[in-house]
């Protein structure tokens, strides 16, 4: 298996804990965002495949002593003990593999033009339903997602498995200028039901944290949006956010 990237695969040529290549894979995941050099550390083999999929580049593969032969086709990965592997990696029952690898860097516009359908968090800060909801963003069509101020990192570990490696592929940005576009934002008592929205146009739809709702700054500058519901007042971020996103795909590829 061979990764692209202009960088070679780094050797971890120390199984100690404190290798610099070890430590700054513990300090990105505790802080849940990137090395200082700008690597998101993707945990598992799924999400190693899709980054080499996506033509990332990949600096460094490591994986656990106990998985060397599971993963002996992965070019340039290098060895560490179970014990520290379990230190390294944010998941209780870690695959034994896990890579840094630099996302790419999207420009606004790519996420705009005639066609744009961006999906905004604010203030989102569960970072498995932030990945979630950009997997929706992939799996309906949509041209971004912009991680507004308060939102959890889109590069934090857990949210990368969250979107299951569509953020390796979805443009993501943390600023946006949403001039030109039509912003609708999804609120539980909102006048106006999703299905007499037009979508159609170029558009950007908030999601609000499950906890706090949309910020005041976007329900004053937003068009007010509700999913009709039965039983229960408001839903999951991510699910509220799919049901969106299918809603403008359904209306634009009708």
């Amino acid at each position: 298996m061979r990764y692209a990237g202009r960088s070679e695969i780094i050797v971890v040529d120390s199984l100690s804990d404190q290798n610099p290549l070890l430590k700054q894979i513990r300090r990105a995941v505790s802080r849940g965002a990137l090395t200082e050099d700008g690597f998101a550390v993707a945990e598992g083999i799924h999400l190693v495949e899709e980054a080499r999929a996506a033509k990332c580049e990949i600096r460094a593969v490591i994986v656990a002593e106990s998985a060397q032969t599971r993963f002996a086709n992965l070019e340039g990965a290098r060895a560490v003990s179970d014990k520290t592997f379990r230190d390294l990696a944010s998941t209780e029952t870690p695959q034994g593999v896990l890579a840094l690898v630099r996302p790419r860097k999207w420009q606004a516009h790519e996420l705009l033009g005639p066609n744009a359908m961006v999906i905004a968090l604010d203030g989102i800060q569960d970072p498995g339903n932030a990945g979630a909801i950009v997997r929706a963003a992939e799996a309906f069509g949509a041209t971004g997602v912009v991680f507004l101020k308060g939102t959890v990192n889109p590069y934090n570990p857990k949210c990368l498995r969250g979107s299951a490696g569509s953020a390796f592929r979805v443009p993501i940005t943390t600023e946006l200028d949403f001039t030109g576009l039509t912003v609708y934002a999804a609120m539980p008592h909102a006048d106006i039901t999703i299905g007499d929205v037009d979508f159609r146009g170029p558009c950007a739809m908030v999601i609000g944290s499950e906890s706090r709702g949309v910020s005041p700054d976007w329900v004053a500058h937003a068009t007010g949006v509700r999913i009709d519901t039965a039983g229960v007042e408001s839903l999951n971020a991510a699910v509220a956010a799919g049901i969106l996103l299918y809603e403008a795909r359904r209306q634009r590829t009708r």
